[in-house]
């Protein structure tokens, strides 16, 4: 077997993997028919469709040849750790950390944490460019998801509604 795109193969591997995992961690849930979906109706479907579109992908990378195919490069560190970290930190803003009794500060602080730090990944990132991103983001999410969806987490941080 010869690997032509080794991009292309990793690429279709994390497709297939994590589609994989996807789908077997739905199957703990209801999954319904598609009439009467349940809740893991659609993390399974999803995690099938990516897990196929894997497959095609490492099937295309044994058997196409690319033009300029590259190997994989080194980590992006820097990114990684700041993306990871964004994430983690809006989750903590979200829920609170009851174990060391960190209240939730709440969606809105959430989103603008996430943003500033998932910004700081990109070279060269500017405060204002940021400062507008998340104030959109956190009208459009207050809107859909508190407004339109009515989804019951807290907007802002506990001390503030207190």
């Amino acid at each position: 077997m010869n690997i032509k795109s080794s991009k292309d193969f990793a690429s279709g591997l994390m497709f297939m993997v994590v589609g994989a995992a996807f789908a077997w961690g739905a199957t703990s849930y209801s999954i319904g028919t598609a009439a009467r979906m349940g809740p893991g109706y659609f993390p399974l479907m999803l995690g099938v469709l990516l897990a196929v579109l894997g497959m095609v992908v490492t099937f295309n990378s044994l058997v196409l040849e690319r033009v300029g195919s590259q190997s994989i490069g080194k980590w992006a560190w820097k990114p990684l750790g700041f993306i990871i970290g964004a994430n983690l930190i809006f989750g903590v803003c979200l829920g609170g950390v009851p174990a060391i009794g960190l209240k939730p500060l709440g969606l809105i602080v959430g989103i603008y944490a996430l943003t500033f730090v998932a910004s700081m990944a990109e070279d060269g990132w500017k405060v204002l460019n940021t400062f507008i991103l998340s104030t959109a983001l956190a009208v459009i999410s207050y809107l859909a998801f508190i407004k339109l969806l009515n989804l019951q987490f807290p907007v802002w941080p506990a001390y503030f509604t207190a």
